[in-house]
């Protein structure tokens, strides 16, 4: 796992740190070795999909003395090398070609396997939309249209998981149906706010309780439900998962290796031996970005202000996976908008000057920021607004990679190989 630094002052490089530690205890090289399943009789295949894959395959490639080979399907630009694994490169957040061709690869490695063969599933976060092959009669292009509209709605990660499952050839356990009658073992580093593993990555390998039903409710909700093709399928129930019961998955195991709990409990051990009080909220915060950083500075008022809930000196920690509602044009993702809209809602109150706040992305990158997340530090608004530039237009205007940009408060990672979703960290100094 690579280091992070910041440019910014000893406080947030403080911040930076505990984000670091986050990552370093969802390493794959780290975790993935001691869960390794016993060698089989037959055949080992490794297949995988996700943020994580490349560096999970590494892991097992590195570790796994018998005969093996396999593929798994990785963000473009994160493939590693290895020796007997490959590694096919796939869009995310929205499919693309590439992303169906992912998804056949992986269902043909599974293809033909005996009761006497094992099956290591590596299941992370960005995998739904990495492969991608669409339920019978589907084109890509509706799923592309789907997976956009979900996004840009402020759609819950469950919510689009769930369609996801119901409009799949592969996912919802599709991939461990088709490596029957193998015996599959999951290895699943979580990206999901309550890491239910069935929802990584549309739960390929996994049987799913959600139903034809929930997918068109949720479609519902989002005024999405215009498409009669798609509306009748599910309708009918055409494209139903694979659920628990099913004699396929029989015997499956499937094992969660890392998460954001593991995530921010290394950071607040790492706060601990730095002196600093540290205090985490949740592992599975939801909601809008803006909405959520309101509720991030009242708390953090309400420590500088008057030593409730916590007293200062100290660093309050939370994970999970915020949204955002796409209304304008600009260029950004949640951790950057929580960061802005934090700095709006501090601005001018009493405490704030003692403020300082991270947030980004484990997997390195966050929506089109460009960036793993960014920082904020007391007088973030006040160089915004001597750049000329109003961060109330560019909140609205869903930009706030552009202020936050203009300060040299984005936190560029590059591609971190896991991603146990957002990490978030206020420091408040004691008055």
């Amino acid at each position: 796992m690579k280091s992070v630094a910041a440019s910014g002052p000893p406080q947030i490089q403080l911040l930076v740190d505990l984000y670091a530690a986050a990552l370093v205890a969802a390493d794959p090289m780290r975790v993935v070795p001691t869960q390794l399943p016993p060698p089989p009789r037959g055949r080992t295949v490794v297949v995988g999909v996700g943020k994580a894959a490349a560096a999970m395959a590494c892991a097992i490639d590195d570790h796994w003395s018998g005969p093996m080979n396999g593929v798994v399907v990785v963000p473009e630009g994160a493939a590693l090398p290895s020796t007997r694994i490959r590694m096919h490169e796939a869009s995310h957040p929205v499919p693309d070609e590439r992303s169906v061709a992912g998804a056949r690869l992986l269902l043909d490695a599974v293809t033909g396997l005996t009761s006497s063969d094992l099956v290591i599933a590596l299941v992370s976060g960005g995998g739904s939309s990495l492969c991608a092959l669409p339920a019978p009669g589907l084109e890509l292009a509706d799923k592309q249209r789907i997976t956009r509209e979900l996004l840009g709605r402020g759609a819950t990660i469950a919510e689009i998981n769930t369609v996801r499952r119901h409009l799949s050839a592969i996912k919802g356990g599709r991939l461990a149906a088709q490596a029957h009658p193998a015996h599959v073992v999951s290895l699943v580093i979580s990206d999901i706010p309550g890491d239910d593993p069935a929802l990584v990555a549309s739960g390929p390998t996994l049987p799913d309780h959600s139903t034809c039903a929930d997918a068109l409710a949720v479609l519902r909700r989002y005024a999405l439900d215009d498409m009669p093709l798609v509306r009748t399928a599910l309708s009918r129930g055409e494209w139903e998962s694979v659920k628990p019961a099913d004699p396929r998955l029989a015997g499956h195991e499937h094992k969660l290796i890392a998460s954001a709990w593991d995530g921010l409990r290394a950071a607040a051990r790492l706060a601990a031996e730095r002196g600093m009080a540290c205090h985490i909220l949740s592992d599975a915060m939801e909601g809008e970005s803006r909405e959520l950083a309101k509720a991030h500075a009242a708390i953090a008022l309400g420590v500088a202000t008057r030593g409730a809930p916590f007293a200062a000196p100290c660093v309050i920690l939370s994970g999970g996976e915020t949204t955002v509602t796409v209304r304008g044009g600009g260029r950004g993702g949640r951790n950057t908008e929580f960061i802005l809209a934090l700095g709006m809602a501090l601005e001018g109150r009493t405490g704030a000057d003692r403020i300082y706040a991270l947030s980004a992305g484990t997997d390195g990158l966050d929506g089109r920021a460009g960036a793993a997340g960014a920082w904020l530090v007391p007088d973030f608004l006040r160089q915004v607004r001597a750049l000329g530039l109003d961060p109330r237009l560019h909140l609205d205007d869903n930009d706030s990679a552009t202020p936050l940009e203009a300060t040299r408060a984005l936190l560029h990672t590059g591609p971190t190989f896991t991603n146990i979703n957002d990490f978030r960290a206020i420091l408040i100094e004691p008055a």
